[in-house]
């Protein structure tokens, strides 16, 4: 088999279980008594562990083996979960992590987890002096006694069952090992090792642990997903050395079930089996009845109507849904130009269907828009535990609260918007909010509260980080701001609290004085504002001195498509975003005044400064100074407001947006290109650039 055709499924499904192990452990921790969590964690554990085995990494198997071992304990109540476990777990996942990377970058996986391993031993040793006394695990020959029953859970039914209705050979086999033999622990891993190359142990009994350890009588049993046939792997058991007896049996649906109600031993006795090799094997019964007593109704439902729902989505490669785009993309260009040939030649039928097709079009260009959308929870689902970390090492106590998580953006925006969101919110948790004994001083509860929520407004999504903190100190931010000359003394008493607090994405904030002077604020901000305008957006704060800070990050929905204004200067076409445009209007040329060498124009009782793009890309075929009326377009940025001068309004179109490729320099003012219907190239004015 080509293992290298299943490396990126293998990499995509590791890095969800990866992710679910995170969440799951941060429920747990606020659940600690709450089995079911950790049934769940075990399952996504087991299947991670299997995985990496089948691939070869087993570094990785191995450390999720050990990770296994303690909570395996934890559900079967051997071991009640306290914080160093907790710790000593996360630290496994962030390892579990670090190779998977490695691996995608094209590694084997390896990584240095000898202490790691040695903490998780000591947990199932229970040498921790901290663990309670239910951590070590039961020794063979005490009140829990070793027997060959297994009592499988709704997930491992389920398996099971599902693994017969797709053909598969589910095996129940029950081992003996030789009395006089003195390593039982390396006979039995000789048989796991066998088995393992050619399928799956589902649940074995002893547990894998307390065979590894020798805490087990001299036979244990297990079920296994196969494709050989019985009596092929029961002839390989027995040739393997100090192996008494092997008995393999071949289950079907009603064995399946009646073995999970009478326990495993007595209803194997009942079912058929090779005679090749039927020797008497050690399989006490003392706890079947206990196990027979035990409902396992539940059981047995659950997993059938599970089995019954098949899966509806799947996994797109991301270049083939970029091809998929640049393809419609062209399609869009030549319905554009289809509609001006139709409007031009004016006959009826052709009309009719270039509308036809536009209509088609747009449908589908709504589809294709829909598949690269992504809910910012892929982006979300890594925070809780980044604040979990920081909060536990600045000794403070926070509450995340997540909202909107299912709120969708393009792939495009999703894969750029992540580290400033982790700049945003590194900064509430390190700055924003107060110290435990400043909370209380200042009559607060002691934990704090970190909001993260997104919304869709129009034809954008909105991210906002709140915090309940200190807030923005007005008179520590103005002053820092006239020191770094970011403002004169003079202007500061006009600033409202709101403008003082964008200051903080002034560049001259980003000193190492700002760390004591202001609570951190602005470190690094300027880059985040940078980063955000750079996908189209915009990002401002609001504080209250003493109740915390906001900060709201505007989005577009998408940068691929977009809706634009098409203009006129001269021989030239433009095309401006419709999202940052506010109106469109026209004034006289009285109407312009210069004001400390500024062009401005009344908008709405002030004033707005007036930018001419003749002269800004050097249009030399449109002289606007010529003309009595100039229109004009209104643009936003914030709630920043400036007026473009332009020749004539074309109308509104959706444009692809195409970039200008590695040959050109990055030009200011404009934000890539697109190709008109007539196969006309127009830039795609950049209207951010022009408000400072």
């Amino acid at each position: 088999m080509d293992m290298n055709q299943y490396l990126s499924m293998f990499i995509d499904e590791s890095n969800d279980h990866l992710q679910s192990l995170n969440e799951k452990m941060l429920e747990l921790e606020e659940s600690p008594e709450d089995i079911s969590i950790v049934q769940v964690i075990f399952r996504s554990a087991h299947t991670l562990k299997g995985m990496a085995a089948t691939m070869g990494f087993e570094d990785l198997a191995s450390l999720t083996h050990q990770m296994e071992n303690v909570l395996d304990l934890v559900r079967n109540d051997k071991l009640k979960m306290q914080d160093f476990i907790f710790d000593t777990l996360f630290k496994g996942l962030d390892a579990l992590q670090s190779m998977v990377q490695d691996i995608t970058q094209g590694g084997e996986g390896k990584e240095d987890v000898s202490s790691i391993v040695a903490a998780l031993q000591a947990i199932v040793r229970g040498e921790n002096p901290n663990a309670s006394s239910s951590a070590a695990p039961a020794q063979a020959g005490s009140g829990a006694a070793v027997d060959n029953s297994i009592q499988l859970d709704e997930f491992q039914y389920s398996v099971l069952e599902q693994s017969i209705s797709e053909g598969h050979q589910v095996l129940y086999i029950e081992v003996s090992i030789r009395e006089d033999c003195q390593l039982k622990a390396v006979r039995a891993y000789m048989v796991f090792d066998l088995l393992e190359r050619f399928g799956e142990v589902v649940k074995s009994h002893p547990s894998v642990q307390d065979i590894e350890q020798e805490k087990f009588d001299h036979s244990f049993s297990l079920y296994y997903i196969t494709q050989k046939e019985p009596a092929e792997l029961e002839s390989m058991i027995l040739n393997l050395s100090e192996i008494g007896g092997a008995k393999v049996v071949a289950l079907d649906s009603e064995s399946l079930s009646q073995m999970s109600q009478s326990g495993a031993a007595e209803a194997a006795a009942a079912t058929e089996a090779p005679s090749a090799a039927k020797q008497e094997t050690a399989a006490p019964s003392t706890s079947e009845a206990s196990a027979a007593s035990k409902p396992a109704a539940p059981a047995e439902k659950s997993p059938r109507k599970a089995a019954a729902a098949p899966s509806r989505t799947i996994r797109v490669d991301i270049d083939r849904l970029d091809v998929l785009m640049n393809l419609f993309s062209e399609l869009l260009i030549d319905r554009v130009r289809l509609e001006q040939l139709a409007g031009e030649i004016k006959r009826t039928e052709l009309t009719e269907t270039v509308e036809h097709m536009s209509r088609v079009s747009t449908d589908l260009q709504n589809i294709v828009l829909k598949l690269r959308m992504v809910p910012v929870d892929t982006v979300f689902n890594r925070f809780p535990r980044m604040v979990r970390d920081l909060a536990k090492s600045l000794n403070k106590k926070i509450d995340l609260v997540i909202l909107g998580a299912e709120t969708e953006l393009d792939r495009t925006v999703i894969d750029e918007i992540g580290d400033p969101l982790v700049h945003l919110l590194r900064n509430a948790v390190d700055h924003g909010v107060e110290t435990t004994a400043d909370r209380l001083a200042a009559g607060k509860s002691d934990t704090g509260t970190v909001q993260l929520k997104a919304f869709h407004s129009g034809n954008h999504v909105f991210i906002e980080i709140e915090d309940d903190g200190y807030g923005v100190n007005r008179e520590k931010v103005v002053a820092k701001a006239i020191k770094n000359g970011v403002i004169r003394a003079e202007e500061a008493d006009s600033l409202t609290d709101d403008e003082v607090a964008q200051l903080l994405f002034a560049p001259g904030f980003s000193t190492a004085e700002v760390i004591s002077d202001i609570s951190g604020r602005g470190v690094g901000l300027d880059v985040v504002k940078t980063k955000i305008e750079s996908l189209g957006g915009t990002v401002v704060i609001t504080s209250k001195w003493g109740q915390g800070t906001k900060f709201s990050v505007q989005l577009p929905l998408t940068l691929s498509i977009i809706s634009a204004m098409l203009i006129k200067l001269g021989s030239e076409k433009y095309a401006i975003p419709l999202s940052s445009i506010v109106e469109t209007g026209l004034i006289k040329r009285e109407q312009i005044r210069s004001v400390h060498g500024y062009m401005m124009v009344p908008y709405r009782d002030a004033h707005i400064p007036l930018l001419s793009l003749a002269n800004i890309f050097d249009v030399a075929d449109f002289d606007e100074d010529a003309e009595e009326e100039t229109e004009i377009v209104v643009i936003r940025k914030g709630e920043r407001l400036a007026a473009l001068t332009v020749e004539e309004f074309i109308g509104q179109n959706e444009i692809v947006i195409k970039n200008l490729g590695k040959y050109l320099p990055s030009i200011p003012g404009v934000a890539g290109a697109t190709i008109l219907g007539d196969g006309q190239v127009a830039l795609i004015i950049d209207p951010n650039t022009f408000i400072k």
